[in-house]
């Protein structure tokens, strides 16, 4: 099957042979304090930071999905209260769950095709955590690229960021924000069960000042071991070799910016060209890496039947679009080759 389900997606090829040297190595056996393991895991940081342009003073972490990120924010990060600003399901899903461990959640929703501005009146607390959804999933939607920007100008709060289908996919603005987090099944074309997490400076600082050592995933406690390559629990030591043979076999995130765009760029024009509604209609919140088409719920059932026939995966829609959608992935593991065997799928089902 050709997938474009926009996660758990398309793994490269290549990583059916990394895991075999994997396995060969007899590293995936290995203790996770040994030496062997330390160097793994310094080597990936390295060369995950190079590849995608993280600054030298931020820091990175693996844990085990975006998921618990959102549980360590809300442990580790928060001090008065959060802010999650975001229009569609992941993003409320955030939010929801911040809430339940810390009670102190608050939400700024906006429209699916409602241009995502800066308040300049808005007032935020001196300690209130502000949480963006960059690249929401569900429907397809981005922030616009200047708005992390505007918030950091205004503000001095600490700002999080899930970039789940976004990280390793496009250029991220790195310092506009302190807390980034993705899991590694979309846009790094990796197995699902592992989660990278960037962390500033400022960051750190406000880790330590609240002082949170309660859990075992307390970002302090991740980072104590870090520090020293290691981790605070067995780790997915399979995920971390994979990362980093997949962090020496890519391209440095600029030349990668530059294919994503480009096939995003086509893949509207194409879709509208032929026919098709796309569900986000505002250009400047179009994603460029999870695309949604929108049809009636027959059409959509039918088309997700036609392609599954053709050796095709289309992603099913999700939350509020999840019966009138189908989303296509514009992952950097999926080829030139198999988004042509997909138009030419679509140009055939296409409504005119």
């Amino acid at each position: 099957m050709i997938t474009f389900y926009p996660g758990p997606s398309k793994v490269y090829p290549q990583v059916e042979q990394y895991i075999s040297e994997a396995f060969a190595s007899g590293l995936v056996s290995s203790n996770h304090r040994s030496r062997g393991f330390m160097q793994l895991l310094e080597q990936t940081i390295a060369d995950l930071k190079a590849k995608l342009d993280v600054p030298a003073g931020y820091e990175a972490y693996f844990v085990s999905s975006a998921t618990e990120c959102w549980e360590i924010i809300a442990q580790s990060l928060l001090i008065d209260s959060s802010l999650h600003i975001y229009n569609g399901a992941f993003g409320e899903k955030w939010m929801e769950y911040t809430h339940r461990i810390s009670h102190r959640a608050s939400d700024a929703a906006f429209g699916l095709n409602e241009t995502l501005l800066m308040d300049r009146s808005a007032v935020f607390s001196r300690n209130e955590l502000i949480c963006v959804t960059h690249n929401e999933t569900s429907n397809g939607t981005k922030v616009p690229e200047d708005f992390l920007l505007d918030i950091r100008k205004k503000v001095d709060n600490l700002i999080a960021v899930d970039a789940t289908s976004s990280m390793a996919g496009v250029v991220l603005p790195w310092e506009n924000a302190d807390i980034w987090y993705a899991s590694v099944q979309k846009c790094f074309g990796l197995p699902a069960g592992l989660a990278v997490m960037i962390v500033s400076p400022k960051a750190v600082e406000r880790a330590i000042q609240v002082g949170e050592r309660k859990h075992y995933n307390s970002l302090l406690f991740i980072r104590d071991n870090f520090l020293k390559f290691q981790t605070p629990f067995t780790p997915n030591i399979l995920g971390i070799y994979l990362l980093g043979k997949v962090m020496q076999q890519v391209p440095p995130i600029d030349e990668v910016d530059k294919h994503t765009r480009r096939r995003a760029h086509d893949w509207y024009a194409f879709l509208l060209e032929n026919g098709y509604e796309l569900v986000v209609e505002n250009t400047a919140m179009r994603s460029d890496t999870v695309i949604a088409v929108r049809a009636e719920k027959k059409r959509i059932e039918f088309l997700k039947n036609a392609a599954y026939k053709e050796g095709i995966t289309l992603g099913n829609g999700y939350g509020k679009e999840k019966d009138t959608s189908f989303r296509i992935a514009n992952f950097p593991a999926i080829s030139d080759e198999e988004i042509a065997t997909l138009k030419a799928f679509l140009v055939k089902m296409a409504p005119n």
